[in-house]
């Protein structure tokens, strides 16, 4: 997977830096959703909830060409995000 980093739309430095954020889109266990409301549905923007190597959390918001990711934002997981993932790795183990 290819990663567009040219002027991304958020700080590189916090919460995660780019080798983070690419090892949790790389999470074996990595869940990637396509939202249906409609903001989202009609940009062609998807959302990826993984960990890191060092296992945090990590949504990240993002639109891909089918080439390259483009991450538009990312912030560390919410209470309700990490109890998803991990009800979905319990599932799919």
């Amino acid at each position: 997977m290819d990663f567009d980093w040219l002027n991304p739309p958020f700080d590189v430095k916090t919460p995660f830096v780019p080798g983070e954020i690419e090892e949790a889109f790389e999470d074996p266990f990595c869940l990637r959703l396509a939202p249906d409301a409609p903001p989202f549905a009609a940009r062609a923007r998807y959302i990826c909830l993984g960990r890191t190597a060092a296992g945090r959390g990590l949504f990240a918001l993002y639109r891909t060409n089918g080439n390259q990711v483009r991450v538009l934002a990312v912030r560390p997981f919410s209470s309700e995000e990490e109890h998803f993932y991990d009800r979905a790795k319990q599932q799919s183990l």
